[in-house]
């Protein structure tokens, strides 16, 4: 299971880092703080106080459903922060809330696949991608790349969309594509409100393209 927590922490800070617009957090100011305390909790605590701290981030993130059940930002912010918590928590715990994230990450995409640029899509991609298939688990690289790809096409300058579609092809050997998206994520503009979340992200596509030039030079 150990495997499993990596990959599932991976998916988590992949999923963390969905921006809304500054006139979303205007208007929802409680879905900000959410996305704030996430940063908080997964990029300056102990590994051994992420725990608990999770288990609070997912009770405000369901308050947020509760409250406007028909909004898709605050079911894409529950299904991030069940996902952060499946890889704090790791083991068999991490399977079910994998899946709460999942069934989370759907009802936000039923309702507007389009909210938080596609965010939705790209993260259920990555889950797809991230976990193990069948019968651990519900991951699949086909549905992987489709979601992943709908997600670009909402957003395809967006740094996070290029980050995770690339480290999909550099996963599946495609070293040269691999590079091609990486270095878009690289480009992409800095987010407002997000210096730590786009610093965070920068450093990860810095090095998987260590990774993938490494790859290229063989």
């Amino acid at each position: 299971m150990n495997m499993l927590k990596r990959t599932l922490i991976t998916v988590a800070g992949g999923m963390s880092l969905m921006l809304m617009s500054i006139a979303q957090a205007d208007e929802w100011p409680e879905l900000l703080a959410v996305q704030q305390q996430w940063a908080v909790v997964n990029y300056t605590l102990a590994e051994k106080e992420r725990d608990k701290a999770f288990d609070e981030l997912i009770a405000k993130a369901e308050s947020l459903t509760q409250a406007q059940p028909q909004r898709a930002e605050g079911w894409i912010w529950l299904g991030i922060s069940q996902s952060s918590a499946a890889g704090a928590k790791g083991g068999l715990d991490a399977l079910g809330l994998a899946k709460q994230a999942k069934a989370s990450l759907e009802k936000a995409i039923s309702l507007d696949e389009k909210a938080l640029s596609g965010s939705a899509l790209t993260s259920l991609g990555v889950l797809y991608h991230k976990l193990p298939g069948w019968p651990v688990s519900f991951g699949s690289d086909k549905k992987a790349e489709k979601l992943l790809k709908q997600a670009l096409e909402m957003n395809p300058k967006g740094i996070d969309p290029n980050y995770f579609y690339g480290e999909f092809l550099f996963d599946d050997g495609k070293y040269t594509k691999a590079k091609e998206y990486l270095l878009l994520a690289q480009q992409a503009e800095p987010r407002a409100n997000r210096a730590l979340a786009d610093s965070s992200r920068q450093k990860e596509i810095e090095m998987l393209l260590t990774k993938v030039e490494k790859k290229l030079s063989r």
